[in-house]
């Protein structure tokens, strides 16, 4: 018999009383912090608000999903060891298994997911009406849920992996959490200790080869805040321009569940990326730069090249 797999976007399976990873019966309550508790208890965020797709705030705390008891014990293994070596800082995440540390992310950006998407179901039920999903994003979710249950599972990823992560060395302040993600995208960043990373967590390492001389240009230095941030402007724009839906075989066996990516180009000639607009990126930018106050106008003064402190050497740069 094969490898069971979960699907929760086949019928919006979305409720306290199923796991929003396995399917299984959920713990009667008990959920899981989207984000673990221990970086909400180290950087005090439990109280502080997070804003929703709708505009409204919550808190950190309340940011939770329903989970098994078998989930929970994998996930506690997992958060042990992302917190060591996070802990331990760059040169211990760095060394980290990719595959271990692409399941730490994508819980959080797949709990934001679900968080959302069970906001927008009761919303809708309220207005008598149902959620609904476009056939796109039904797909990329149901794949992305799927890689995720590699935690569960016995998985094996056959080729190249379906995500590009960049981690980086960054000269933050001590008590610095700053976290970001677009689940449309399937893209977080997170920057805190003497590290920052990017991941686009569903895009077959198209980014980092798109991006491939930028990041050559910062390998091997420590970035500055605003160079890190600058960084990951460029990779949620990107994000937003890639154009393909990425395609995945999915063998199922009795022993594991293999995957391998499908070839992005397919049918389509046209490029993996739309237009890159200087403009509309320094749009992007301003938002990643809002903690130094640096306006629009300031950067795209050049309108043909954004402003950039990747040019500079970061021990001349004091943002």
């Amino acid at each position: 018999m094969a490898v069971q797999l979960f699907n929760p976007f086949e019928r919006l399976t979305f409720n306290d009383k199923t796991c929003f990873l396995s399917g299984e019966e959920a713990l009667a309550g008990e959920k899981l912090t989207v984000f673990p508790e221990w970086i909400l208890e180290r950087f005090e965020l439990h109280d502080k608000s997070f804003k929703l797709l709708d505009e409204s705030i919550i808190t950190y705390r309340d940011i939770k999903v329903p989970c098994s008891a078998n989930t929970l014990l994998t996930l506690s293994k997992l958060e042990n060891e992302i917190k060591d070596a996070f802990t331990s800082g760059y040169d211990a995440v760095k060394a980290l298994n990719e595959i271990r540390l692409f399941q730490w992310l994508a819980k959080m950006v797949y709990g934001m997911i679900y968080y959302e998407t069970t906001v927008g179901i009761r919303q809708q039920a309220m207005a008598g009406e149902r959620l609904s999903f476009s056939q796109s994003l039904l797909h990329k979710f149901g794949n992305f849920h799927l890689m995720l249950q590699s935690l569960i599972r016995p998985m094996a990823f056959d080729g190249a992996l379906p995500w590009t992560i960049c981690i980086f060395p960054v000269k933050n302040e001590p008590q610095t959490f700053s976290y970001r993600d677009e689940i449309n995208t399937l893209i977080c960043s997170l920057r805190m200790n003497d590290f920052g990373i990017i991941a686009c967590l569903q895009d077959n390492g198209a980014n980092g080869r798109y991006h491939k001389e930028v990041l050559d240009q910062a390998a091997g230095r420590e970035l500055s805040p605003i160079q890190f941030e600058e960084l990951c402007g460029r990779f949620f724009y990107s994000a937003y321009l890639f154009n393909r839906l990425p395609e995945y075989t999915i063998l199922p066996t009795s022993e594991t569940v293999f995957i391998e990516a499908m070839p992005l180009r397919g049918i389509s000639n046209k490029p993996l990326f739309d237009d890159w607009m200087e403009k509309t990126y320094a749009k992007v930018l301003e938002n990643f730069w809002k903690p130094w106050d640096i306006q629009y106008f300031e950067i795209i003064k050049n309108p043909e090249k954004a402003m950039s402190f990747l040019d500079t050497d970061s021990s001349n740069t004091a943002l």
